[in-house]
């Protein structure tokens, strides 16, 4: 019988290589041993497959968890205790500060689990298993299958599997599509509602280098902070912070290295990448690079500049703005960073080459063409049309919901939906669900720097978007305020129930669709919506409908063709990891950089008269004393970061580097400016994943926040020129409930043994 071009296709999952390109490539865990391993032992692995994934018994995936499902996290005690990024940790930090307790500014580590603090919301994932399910959701379609009755056949059977593996609520599981959705795996998590923050840095030091220094390297910057996991009695996750739960005793924690690294060691990064695009079409790159980035960059520039103006002006504005400016920043100077080096990289013409030669090589068969044949050309063709409707896409997301008023008026849809219906118990519930959202939206709030960016926002919005893709909003600000934005903002903000918590209360207190419909802001955002839902969305759907086909032709053609070698799956924010050595780089023409950062460094950016450099006065006292202690190297210096060539994106922040020995030796916090497409494109010359050494995250606990406790409860490896203690018991007796006793482990041959309060004073 003779064998199809789809059925080889299909057929690649199983015959691929056994052993990957280095370097390159986000990989599933579940596959390590037969696509990574061997190469991983070259680079210089010590452990085995089983040892980094195992269903049956702990692994290193037991020590990584998703954190708040889009950061992670790496457990580093038999207690629950967590570390990820500053800047992951940044909202929950600005959460518990005030302008009398400004531990945002000022750093806090918690000096008995009673100071600990709850972050309701907040929540870990921890991966239980995954499994390839492509036989299971794939069964029965082929080619011939309509596209419209394969997608819903996909997605039903998608959410059947993902359905039954939850079993009743016990765990959270989601399949998820990868190469185009021709390949599927189903990820089965515990989530633990309980978090809470133990510590962090100043903000000074969690920050260092701002804006100035973010996706750059040299870095100095000690960007972590510190959680811990609590779970009830039975060591199982409660949904929420509850009285009586215990701190976690996790499977499996990474014993913490002082042994530091050197140039070509090996280098394993274990997390949650967000999203990678590297089998985005040339098509849809150009539209990256010539509309989305460049609307995406002009509108969150005018928010941030808006902002910036009052938080200068105003310090307890600044710290509820602190977490908000951040998060948009970071994406902001990105997308720059991006857009030039696509520019830079020739990314575009380096793709529409690689199309050129699968088009070659698709025309030389005939059996090729059939199943191949018409994707390159319907996708030029959608991405032609998405051009025209991009834009209005790219302004109702970054300049409509880019104000805060429009955001909020979004929440009460649910409300509307029940007054419509006049449904009074659903009316109760939707009012009951707004409480809390709006309590912390106001909580960080100021409605004149709102209607500041409202009005320029929906400025641009009117003045770059097609006139017939508008919103009707606009024909009311051009008839009835003279095409000024500003007097419309003015109206809206002065007459709108929600610019204020009390206003709001006041309305839900006794809410009618015929109040909720007259409001302006909500007015507002009901124009925005109802003209994209309606006049937009129905256009792209269209275009999109054969996208998708046309996607997925196209990855199966490109690894069909390209058969030696071994593609990973784009990011998708499930476990990945991806392995290299640690290596220095060539920015550019004459410009070499080491691999390594240390608080020399630290001295010489030092600057009082710029925020983003300021140093805090008791570090800028231990540095210049060189009171590193056992953190220091062999050259008696105090490291900061250093750089591997791993393959890491957003999501992987806070991810665990970890050695061969399967100790972790830093935190991987950023990636580098020269190789912002990474995302698009993987560059091994230039892409570079930062990362926040070791040393440096426990010299900041230890020395400058006086935490020492937290090191003592780590189980500290290869203690470098100062050997310290190994780990010891976290809580004193009276801290620690009878079933925590039970838990803590000294290093004398692994027997259970309780501290004694002498031991434990420094709590």
């Amino acid at each position: 019988m003779r064998t199809t071009h789809w059925a080889k296709a299909l057929l690649l999952t199983l015959l691929l290589p056994l052993a990957a390109h280095a370097d390159e490539g986000m990989w599933l865990p579940l596959f390590v041993k037969r696509l990574n391993h061997a190469d991983m032992q070259k680079k210089g692995l010590k452990l085995t497959a089983e040892e980094i994934y195992d269903i049956n018994n702990a692994s290193l995936k037991d020590a990584v968890v998703q954190l708040g499902g889009f950061c992670t996290g790496e457990f580093v005690s038999s207690q629950g205790l967590l570390l990820t990024n500053h800047h992951c940790g940044y909202d929950a930090i600005q959460s518990h500060s005030t302008p009398q307790n400004n531990i945002l500014q000022n750093g806090f580590f918690a000096a008995t689990r009673r100071e600990e603090k709850q972050n309701p919301g907040l929540f870990v994932d921890i991966l239980v298993r995954m499994e390839d399910v492509t036989g299971k959701v794939l069964e029965g379609i082929t080619p011939a299958t309509p596209e419209q009755e394969r997608v819903a056949t996909v997605q039903k059977r998608q959410r059947e599997l993902a359905d039954n593996a939850k079993e009743n609520g016990k765990y959270v599981a989601y399949v998820r599509d990868m190469f185009g959705g021709n390949e599927y795996y189903l990820f089965i998590y515990q989530r633990f509602g309980d978090v809470r923050l133990v510590g962090a840095p100043p903000e000074a030091v969690g920050k260092f280098g701002g804006d100035t220094d973010n996706w750059m390297w040299p870095r100095h910057t000690g960007d972590f902070s510190m959680f811990r996991v609590y779970a009830d009695k039975n060591n199982q996750p409660t949904a929420t912070p509850q009285p009586g739960n215990v701190p976690y005793v996790p499977k499996k924690h990474l014993p913490v290295s002082l042994q530091g690294v050197s140039e070509g060691d090996f280098a394993m990064v274990f997390g949650f990448p967000g999203r990678t695009q590297r089998f985005l079409p040339a098509a849809g790159l150009q539209l990256t690079l010539d509309q989305t980035n460049p609307a995406r960059i002009k509108l969150r520039d005018t928010r941030l500049k808006l902002w910036k103006e009052d938080m200068d002006q105003d310090p307890a504005l600044r710290l509820k703005y602190a977490s908000k400016y951040a998060s948009i920043a970071n994406y902001w100077k990105y997308f720059i960073g991006q857009n030039e080096g696509m520019k830079r990289l020739k990314t575009v013409d380096a793709k529409k080459a690689e199309e050129a030669a699968l088009a070659q090589w698709i025309a030389q068969d005939p059996a090729r063409q059939q199943q191949y044949g018409e994707a390159l050309t319907t996708i030029n063709q959608a991405y032609a049309g998405i051009r025209e409707y991009n834009l209005s896409t790219q302004y109702v997301n970054e300049a409509a919901f880019g104000t805060e008023i429009v955001t909020l008026a979004a929440r009460l849809m649910p409300l509307a939906t029940a007054l419509k219906a006049n449904d009074k118990a659903a009316t109760d519930k939707a009012v009951a669900d707004l409480k809390e959202p709006a309590a912390e939206h106001f909580k960080d709030y100021s409605a004149p720097t709102d209607k500041k960016v409202f009005a320029a926002l929906m400025a641009l919005y009117m003045q770059d978007v097609p006139k017939d893709q508008q919103p009707d909003v606009f024909q009311t600000v051009q008839k009835q305020y003279g095409g000024s934005l500003p007097k419309y903002a003015d109206y809206v903000f002065s007459n709108s129930f929600l610019t204020s918590e009390a206003k709001l209360n006041a309305f839900l207190a006794a809410p009618t669709l015929a109040k909720l419909e007259a409001d302006p802001g909500y007015k507002t955002y009901q124009s925005v919506y109802q003209n994209y839902v309606q006049n937009i969305v129905p256009k792209l759907q269209g275009l999109q409908a054969g996208l998708g086909r046309a996607n997925r032709l196209y990855v199966a053609a490109l690894r069909e063709k390209n058969a030696q070698k071994v593609y990973s799956p784009d990011a998708n924010s499930t476990i990945r990891l991806s392995y290299g050595t640690v290596r220095p780089y060539k920015g550019r023409d004459a410009v070499q950089y080491d691999y390594k950062t240390t608080a020399q460094g630290i001295l010489e950016k030092e600057d009082p008269t710029n925020p983003e450099f300021v140093v805090p006065q008791k570090e800028l006292e231990l540095l210049k004393m060189k009171d590193y202690g056992r953190f220091a190297d062999k050259a008696g210096n105090l490291p900061v970061a250093f750089i591997t060539d791993n393959d890491i994106t957003g999501g992987n922040s806070g991810s665990p580097v970890i050695n061969g020995r399967g100790e972790l030796i830093g935190l991987a916090f950023d990636g580098n400016w020269e190789a912002m497409t990474g995302d698009l494109a993987y560059d091994p010359e230039l892409k570079r994943c930062i990362n926040a050494d070791i040393r440096y995250v426990l010299w900041c606990v230890e020395k400058l926040g006086g935490a020492k406790h937290l090191v003592d409860e780590m189980t500290i490896v290869n203690n470098g020129p100062n050997p310290g203690v190994g780990p010891a018991a976290s809580a004193s007796s009276a801290d620690m409930s009878d079933v925590e006793k039970m838990k803590v482990k000294t290093e004398n041959g692994g027997k259970t043994k309780i501290k004694r309060k002498k031991e434990a004073a420094a709590l």
